[in-house]
């Protein structure tokens, strides 16, 4: 712990340029430089300050699934180019990359599990993925994961973490904000719990879709939340926009989340709302 203290010092004098970034790492929170081992340990969240740093969608599926109890689902699903789009890159080069970079198809996650006992469909969003973008096998997925929950009478979690819908897609990305929502609808009219957990950042066409639509919106500290970013809604309203404008505690504060909760205190605060609603809706599970 001493080597520990003066290398910590010394890494918050003039030497912080040249921080090693596979040892340390510097909140943007309270700027204090952390073990990174240490802040694994904490889940990604500064024990000085509290700041929720991004996780992985396979950091966020150890977190919420009992051990060994998560089953893929549809894993080889991957995107194709409809549109033959490109723009600085081409959209195949930017799969194969994000397909490298990431060792995942896609930019979604899902499966079944179970939580502290209790069976669930969880589907987790990706944001290293081209910005956990949401194009036609996302949606495509997140449908999958309603259905499957439909079919085996069970609640489905969403942790999105989006960019928005995927613009090389186009037209076949938006219409997944329908059918995504259209399949929620279904999970409404039988009574099957639906819990939305917004992740930094939840944005664009996700936020506009199934990521509001939870009959429980839980959402982590500081989470960036909302459609249009600050800057485009205040340059088209040409008005200054409040303070925490469309940060999680915010939208808790204006009744458009249920409730913030640290990622400490995720999986059991998922657990507790599934054996409510399981005792006080309906038999499931």
């Amino acid at each position: 712990m001493a080597w520990f203290s003066k290398q910590k010092k010394r890494l918050t004098s003039e030497g912080r340029r040249d921080l090693p970034r596979d040892v340390f790492r510097k909140c943007d929170g309270c700027g204090e430089i952390l073990y990174r081992e240490r802040l694994e340990q904490n889940l990604g969240v500064c024990p000085e300050c509290g700041s929720h740093f991004r996780i992985s969608a396979g950091q966020y599926v150890e977190l919420l699934a009992d051990a060994d109890s998560f089953e893929e689902a549809d894993g080889d699903m991957t995107s194709g180019d409809p549109l033959a789009f490109s723009d600085l890159k081409d959209y195949g080069d930017r799969l194969a990359a994000a397909k490298k970079r990431t060792g995942r198809a896609e930019a979604v996650i899902t499966g079944r599990a179970r939580i502290e006992g209790i069976p669930a469909v969880l589907a987790v969003m990706d944001f290293s993925f081209i910005g956990g973008s949401m194009g036609s096998v996302v949606g495509e997925k997140i449908a999958r994961a309603g259905r499957d929950a439909l079919d085996g009478d069970l609640p489905l979690i969403v942790v999105s973490a989006s960019g928005g819908a995927r613009m090389m897609e186009g037209i076949y990305s938006l219409m997944q904000m329908a059918k995504t929502s259209a399949v929620l609808a279904r999970m409404h009219e039988r009574g099957l719990p639906y819990i939305s957990v917004l992740t930094d950042p939840t944005t664009g066409g996700v936020t506009a879709s199934y990521a509001m639509l939870g009959d429980v919106n839980l959402a982590e500290p500081g989470a960036l939340i909302g459609f249009a970013g600050p800057r485009v809604i205040g340059e088209t309203i040409k008005q200054e926009l409040p303070p925490g404008f469309q940060s999680a505690e915010f939208l808790e504060e204006h009744g458009m989340v249920d409730r913030v909760v640290d990622r400490r205190e995720l999986k059991s605060a998922i657990a507790q709302l599934l054996r409510h609603t399981r005792e006080g809706w309906r038999p499931w599970g």
